[in-house]
C-alpha cells in the first residue's frame, strides 16, 4: 500500500492523441498531407491490421490534449477538494497550445510540491509529460529538482519516495492475467469508470474538434482516481468509516455546486452514473 497521505495532494489524469507534426517529421511525410491521412500512415507504420486499425502509437508521438485533477488539501479533520483542468478554455487556441498546457501543469507542481497520484501515472501520465516538455522546450526546473537523498524532500522520479502514487502499480500486475484498467476497478467499486467514451476514441474527438468532450472525459478520469484512492485509504487504515462516508459526500457536494456552473454542467451525468452504480450495488447486497 502506499504510505500516510500528505496534507496537499493532486489526483491528475492527461489525455493525448497521435500527433500528426510528430508523423511528419519522423517519417519524413510531406508538409501539406492532411492530419487524417498522416494519422492513418503513423497506424500503419506501427502495425494497423484491419482488426486493430489503430494501434497504440508510443507517447513521444502524440501530443497531450488536456490534464485534469482533483486537488486535496487537508488542514487537521478540514478537507478542502477542488477539480481543475487544462486548457481552462478550449475555444481559446493559446490556451490549447501543448506547451502551455503542460508547462502550467508541470510548473505548478514545482510551485506546490503536492504528491501527486494517477493510475498508470508512472508507465503513462508522467512520462508522456516529461517527453513532450523536452519536444516543446519546455522549462519546469522546479518541478525536476530532486533531492540529494530520496528521504529529504519531493522527488516524483525516485520509486522510493512517497511523492508520487501510482495506484495501478499498487492494484495491478506485471503479468497480462493480473493487469488492472481503472474502469474495471472503479465500476466494481460502485464508482463512475468509462460511461461515456473510451480512451481510444480520443483521437477521432480530437480530429473532429470535440476538445471540451475530451476535457469533460479527463475530469472524470481525475475524479474516479480521486475516489479509488479514497476507497484504498480507507482500507490502509487512513481514513475512517465515519471519514469514508464524510469525504464522499464532501465530493457530491462540491459536484453539485460546480454542476449548477455552464462551463460544469457536464459533471451531473458523473452524479448521475455514480448514483446509479450505487443503487446497483445496494440493491445486490
Amino acid at each position: 500500500m502506499f504510505r500516510a497521505p500528505k496534507e496537499q495532494i493532486w489526483f491528475f489524469d492527461c489525455e493525448w492523441a497521435p500527433d500528426p507534426q510528430a508523423g511528419r517529421l519522423l517519417y519524413r511525410l510531406p508538409p501539406e498531407m492532411p492530419d487524417t491521412e498522416v494519422l492513418r500512415e503513423m497506424w500503419q507504420r506501427n502495425g494497423a491490421t484491419p482488426e486493430n486499425p489503430q494501434p497504440f502509437l508510443k507517447t513521444v508521438l502524440c501530443r497531450v490534449i488536456s490534464i485534469a485533477a482533483v486537488l486535496r488539501r487537508q488542514r487537521g479533520e478540514d478537507i478542502r477538494l477542488d477539480l481543475l483542468w487544462l486548457p481552462r478554455d478550449a475555444a481559446v487556441p493559446e490556451q490549447c497550445a501543448e506547451a502551455v498546457v503542460i508547462g502550467t501543469f508541470l510548473q505548478a507542481l514545482g510551485k506546490f510540491r503536492p504528491q501527486v497520484v494517477g493510475f498508470n501515472s508512472r508507465g503513462a501520465d508522467l512520462k508522456i509529460l516529461l517527453q513532450r516538455a523536452v519536444v516543446q522546450g519546455v522549462a519546469a526546473a522546479e518541478f525536476c529538482r530532486r533531492p540529494e537523498k530520496p528521504w529529504e524532500g519531493c522527488d516524483y522520479f525516485a520509486r522510493d519516495n512517497e511523492y508520487h502514487v501510482d495506484l495501478m502499480e499498487i492494484l495491478g500486475s506485471w503479468n497480462q492475467k493480473g493487469g488492472l484498467a481503472l474502469h474495471e476497478i472503479a465500476t466494481l467499486s460502485g464508482i463512475p469508470g468509462k460511461f461515456e467514451c473510451a480512451g481510444e476514441e480520443v483521437a477521432q474527438m480530437w480530429l473532429d474538434g470535440r476538445w471540451p468532450k475530451i476535457v469533460q472525459y479527463n475530469c472524470y478520469d481525475a475524479l474516479t482516481t480521486y475516489l479509488v484512492w479514497l476507497r484504498m485509504a480507507h482500507l490502509a487504515g487512513y481514513v475512517t468509516d465515519e471519514g469514508y462516508d464524510n469525504e464522499q459526500q464532501l465530493l457530491n457536494d462540491r459536484l453539485l455546486e460546480l454542476a449548477e456552473k455552464p462551463e460544469t454542467e457536464f459533471l451531473n451525468r458523473y452524479i448521475e452514473e455514480w448514483e446509479r452504480l450505487q443503487a446497483a450495488l445496494h440493491a445486490s447486497a
